[in-house]
């Protein structure tokens, strides 16, 4: 059964991942106009580039139309063309042909302050297809041996709903050879022998498959990046947890996020900085971070706070209604004509609520419980010992006829 993450964990994996340096996808920003606080108000600079920011194409003419004018400038050594004292409020667009190819951007306003940064990219189809035809020959060729990592992309994520802890494992495996590895062998990540309900994330591999408290991700691995993300939930009855987790290769860096609750606070010898963030929806949570861990390392991070509650008032409360049940079942206590029906009953409620208690136990190791299972399973405690108390009652005592063997 394949997870969707809770919001929380998708704000904390979203901050982890722009806090590393990574170049952008060109497809993404092509043509886009961004707000530029920083230029005079009324420019508008127009980068031109070729597959990838930063290969600047130099000498490059761009044309700019503002309200059917057209203007004219050449990129400078930065791949850049500026337009200046454009008016505010006027619809425009660039454009500019590199060998053959034309490119054109977005179209878009003048701001009345500050300007616009404009990024044309030329080659991204060629690009593309040439990316697809060496993959494919890679993919076709036999794998290499060779090692794997988990980048600095990879984390962990802590949530906290209904008073349980949940654990996201947010992987990734990395192939940096152009070929296939062979690494020898699946590679495995036992996780913590606590961890319970352990089950696929929506985007993990379909390499990477858990089997109780193992993840197997089998070869060979192909160049790039391969997802591993997996939840688990860890019970927890005191205010302090720790998690070890033994990688069987490299981690680039740590990476540790955790929702943030009242008196909650999380550390680790391995943490070189520990810091409070808030997302854009006002949620508070914790973000730390440290250096590599070699393979065969084990991280070791203590969250302490955690929401335990007394369960006195509960079992007191459970006591008294199992008391007054009692009490009520005495009084209520069938005759010598009718205790054989009455037996039946009680044994075919007895099943049923059998039945019922192992589905919630069932769903409970599964890491499935439903929110009625927390308050359902102490009412079918309660009346089996009722239950068992009426039996007990109203077996016969001695020999003599109708005894049950």
């Amino acid at each position: 059964m394949r997870r969707a993450l809770l919001p929380v964990a998708a704000l904390i994996i979203a901050a982890a991942a722009s806090a590393q340096v990574a170049m952008p996808d060109p497809s993404l920003i092509n043509g886009k106009a961004l707000p530029a606080n920083d230029l005079q108000t009324g420019t508008i600079t127009v980068r031109v580039v070729r597959e990838s920011v930063g290969n600047n194409i130099i000498g490059q003419q761009v044309t700019m139309t503002v309200n059917g004018e057209t203007k004219k400038a050449t990129t400078d050594e930065q791949g850049r063309a500026e337009f200046r004292g454009l008016p505010a409020g006027t619809m425009g667009q660039a454009q500019a042909d590199v060998n053959g190819e034309h490119l054109q951007s977005d179209p878009f306003t003048v701001p009345s302050q500050g300007g616009l940064r404009v990024i044309l990219v030329a080659g991204i189809a060629a690009a593309k297809e040439r990316k697809a035809k060496e993959d494919a020959a890679a993919a076709a060729a036999p794998p290499v041996k060779g090692t794997v990592f988990l980048t600095g992309n990879s984390r962990i994520i802590f949530e906290y709903p209904d008073d349980l802890m949940r654990v996201y494992y947010m992987l990734e495996i990395a192939n940096n050879a152009r070929n296939r590895v062979d690494i020898g062998g699946p590679l495995i990540i036992d996780l913590p022998k606590e961890a319970a309900g352990a089950a696929p994330l929506d985007g993990n591999s379909t390499q990477a498959t858990v089997a109780g408290n193992r993840i197997t991700v089998v070869g060979p691995f192909a160049s790039g990046l391969t997802p591993v993300q997996i939840a688990f939930q860890l019970p927890f009855s005191s205010s302090s947890l720790t998690l070890e987790q033994k990688f069987p290769v490299m981690l680039e860096e740590v990476t540790v996020g955790s929702q943030q609750i009242p008196g909650l606070s999380m550390a680790s010898q391995q943490f070189s900085s520990v810091g409070s963030m808030k997302a854009a929806d006002g949620s508070d949570f914790l973000l730390a971070s440290g250096p590599a861990v070699r393979p065969g390392g084990t991280l070791h991070v203590t969250v302490t706070g955690l929401p335990v509650h007394s369960t006195t008032p509960r079992n007191i409360a459970l006591a008294l209604a199992l008391a007054v049940a009692l009490f009520g079942v005495w009084l209520s206590r069938p005759g010598p004509t009718n205790a054989a029906e009455a037996r039946k009953k009680l044994l075919a409620r007895r099943d049923a609520l059998l039945a019922e208690l192992a589905q919630i136990e069932k769903r409970a190791r599964a890491g499935r419980e439903e929110p009625k299972d927390a308050a359902r399973k102490p009412r079918v405690l309660a009346e089996l010992e009722q239950i068992y108390g009426e039996l007990d009652e109203a077996r016969p005592h001695g020999g003599g006829e109708g005894v049950a063997a």
